[in-house]
């Protein structure tokens, strides 16, 4: 797959902590309930901390107890992909950054969450930066 951000894996390692490229680059998990996003009421957008794409709206953020901050919808559809995986034994679907190929976490459906979606995108806090904004 090619990207508009492409660089080499040396020019990542540079621009990203050895924490960050394990999850963006190497589609590794930060450990549970370590990210303040997860509950952070902040209003503004979640981007992509590879390549600063737009991703989320804090308005889609969700507590869903679950260690890692949840969104019920991308900020639009072509801002990110999904990638079937079935590592560690189970049917999964993948969440990259469609800009750069980052790994972000996952998205789940059927889970009965009261939001306007049925889906739970599981994402890396690491994987993140935020921008407030003002209502």
């Amino acid at each position: 797959m090619t990207y508009d951000v492409e660089k080499t894996d040396a020019q990542w390692r540079a621009e990203l902590s050895a924490k960050e490229y394990h999850v963006l680059r190497q589609g590794g998990t930060e450990r549970p309930f370590s990210s303040s996003y997860e509950t952070d009421p902040t209003v503004g957008v979640y981007a992509c901390r590879a390549c600063g794409t737009e991703l989320f709206r804090s308005e889609t953020k969700f507590d869903a107890h679950c260690g890692w901050p949840a969104f019920y919808a991308p900020l639009a559809e072509d801002r990110v992909e999904y990638i079937e995986d079935r590592t560690m034994g189970m049917r999964r679907v993948e969440v990259r950054c469609a800009r750069c190929g980052s790994h972000l976490g996952h998205v789940f459906e059927g889970e009965g969450f009261d939001t306007p979606t049925d889906q739970r995108f599981c994402i890396n806090g690491i994987a993140l930066t935020q921008e407030p904004t003002s209502r």
